[in-house]
């Protein structure tokens, strides 16, 4: 009796551990998203600014799938494995052949950079997909985070400032 409520207790512990909490948290309106999500630079060569962001991409682990300079589109992808042997051990332990768990993230960039005046805009967009060990997507969603955006472009920044020295 003993051995059952403490082979229960742990099966309730890793079931409650491994499941997501939703906390409420507000959603930001598009205007607020599209703000944090676009830089500005004090240069009129948009080839320049998209040759850094190429570079900050691959630095960063992305393999730029497409580069077209005369609209100013560049997309990329990174793939991460987010497999926990944990995870995929119970999966495998209750489940059998047909255990599911989360394998890999695949984040998807694109970046839309456009003469403005003087300037040059950049907006970046980034997506995360969550795939299973299938191959099957689990979920997809838009990164909202204000912080990885601005660590992004502060790479960026220095990116430009290699361009413009020709480092």
């Amino acid at each position: 009796m003993t051995k059952g409520l403490v082979l229960l207790s742990i099966l309730s512990l890793f079931v409650f551990s491994c499941t997501k909490t939703n906390v409420a948290v507000p959603k930001k309106t598009q205007l607020q998203v599209r703000q944090f999500q676009t830089r500005t630079y004090d240069t009129k060569n948009t080839k320049m600014v998209m040759k850094a962001l190429f570079n900050v991409l691959q630095d960063d682990g992305f393999i730029v799938k497409n580069a077209v300079v005369d609209l100013g589109l560049l997309t990329a992808e990174k793939e991460v494995d987010i497999e926990s042997s944990g995870v995929k051990f119970f999966a495998l332990f209750f489940m059998g052949a047909n255990a599911s768990w989360e394998k890999s993230l695949i984040l998807e960039a694109t970046a839309n950079v456009s003469e403005f005046g003087e300037q040059t805009k950049v907006r970046m967009n980034f997506q995360a997909k969550v795939l299973d060990n299938a191959g099957r997507v689990l979920s997809v969603e838009q990164v909202q985070d204000e912080k990885f955006y601005q660590d992004f472009f502060s790479k960026v920044d220095k990116g430009i400032f290699i361009e413009k020295e020709r480092i």
